[in-house]
């Protein structure tokens, strides 16, 4: 098994904060991260064309905030490749911390700490709601069904004890994203999620899971639907396939 190394002071991270239409919350999100992370830590606003002007708001507040950049994507093509492009974007720059977090305050910022502190003795932490600790705040049961059954089908299917397979509030160390093969990931939606953290362990990294309390947005709209629902329930067999094959 690769071991985690604890984390130097010296260790630069970098926040991968991928948008789209969330001009209403990615000023406060900014300046929320700024009170939570490292000096050095930096920001990276990953837009997809948002039609509402949040990459123009992006780049004006990348001006006004230290430690803020943004990567303008010519079109929205998902969660995983705007993900993979931000993760490139934050390897190059040098960065050997990388987390994930939504823009719309399901994740809260305040929990970064918790997560970087984690990543002291772990190659992938992951914030949790399904471990003892976590929770779900303001969702009806429909969606808390699908979310906790989707959890524990590619749980199942995979044969892993991660709990929280879908979460997308995550601390990667950048061996975890220089090891997987990001080319090949192709998921577009929560199957990314899924697919990504599958990968690390097949590769042998340490994950762990930091419980976290998620909030549904209050501003905007989800981006939740049925194809990325159904990117899931097909991905999550294949990917256990490959794996058996010796293909991943």
């Amino acid at each position: 098994m690769i071991g985690a190394v604890p984390r130097s002071a010296e260790q630069r991270v970098t926040v991968c904060l991928p948008t789209y239409n969330e001009r209403e919350n990615l000023e406060p999100m900014l300046k929320a991260l700024r009170e939570v992370l490292p000096p050095d830590g930096r920001v990276l606003v990953v837009d997809d064309a948002s039609p509402d002007g949040t990459g123009e708001l992006a780049d004006r507040l990348a001006t006004e905030l230290p430690g803020i950049s943004v990567l303008h994507r010519e079109r929205k093509e998902g969660l995983g490749p705007a993900y993979v492009a931000g993760f490139r974007r934050a390897l190059a720059d040098g960065a050997e911390l990388v987390l994930e977090i939504d823009c719309d305050f399901s994740h809260d910022p305040n929990d970064v700490p918790r997560l970087l502190a984690a990543a002291e003795n772990a190659d992938l932490v992951l914030g949790s709601r399904y471990v003892a600790g976590g929770a779900v705040r303001n969702w009806g049961l429909v969606r808390r069904a699908i979310s906790s059954g989707g959890s524990w089908y590619a749980r199942t299917l995979l044969g892993t004890h991660v709990h929280d397979l879908t979460g997308g509030f995550k601390c990667y160390r950048r061996a975890v994203l220089e090891t997987i093969p990001l080319e090949r990931i192709s998921s577009r939606g929560y199957a990314f999620q899924i697919e990504t953290t599958y990968r690390a362990q097949r590769a042998g990294f340490r994950v762990v899971e930091v419980p976290i309390t998620f909030a549904e947005r209050e501003v905007g709209h989800s981006k939740m639907s049925k194809a990325i629902v159904l990117e899931a329930v097909w991905r999550v067999p294949q990917l256990r396939l490959r794996a058996l094959l010796g293909r991943l």
